[in-house]
């Protein structure tokens, strides 16, 4: 069993988050994943995202967001070594508290077709698959 602490996600921990995320298995990262990107983000929704640390560092983080109606997770990841030690429970337990802490009652999780262990994780986690819905994205001008 891995030991580990759930603290905020904070700007000093984006470096370590890319790195794991880049060997992390079904983690897409964009433009949007840029350091300075990641930090305005941070700052922006203040308090809703976390990382796990061990004593090897870094081993797990879950990114969110809110737009005032709705939370939105992005990026939750265990290194792969730690996996199966209830981070990613833990992670999203912390998130779903910070949620409530601002009244937000409903979140969806982004995660690609290609991440079975994505789907499996957020199936036994309760949450319901919403095949009825389509993402539409384009990358804005400017």
């Amino acid at each position: 069993m891995t030991t580990f602490e759930i603290r905020e996600f904070v700007a000093g921990d984006t470096d370590g988050a890319l790195r794991m995320w880049r060997q992390t298995e079904g983690i897409g990262l964009s433009d949007a994943d840029r350091p300075d990107r990641l930090r305005e983000f941070l700052s922006r929704n203040r308090g809703l995202s976390y990382v796990a640390v061990s004593e090897e560092g870094l081993i797990g983080t879950i990114l969110c967001g809110t737009d005032g109606r709705r939370g939105y997770i992005y990026h939750l990841a265990v290194a792969a070594e730690a996996r199966r030690s209830g981070i990613g429970r833990t992670l999203l337990k912390a998130a779903i508290s910070a949620f409530q802490r601002i009244e937000i009652r409903k979140c969806h999780a982004f995660v690609f077709e290609s991440n079975p262990f994505g789907e499996l994780f957020w199936e036994r986690s309760g949450w319901q698959r919403r095949d009825e819905l389509l993402v539409y994205s384009k990358m804005l001008d400017g």
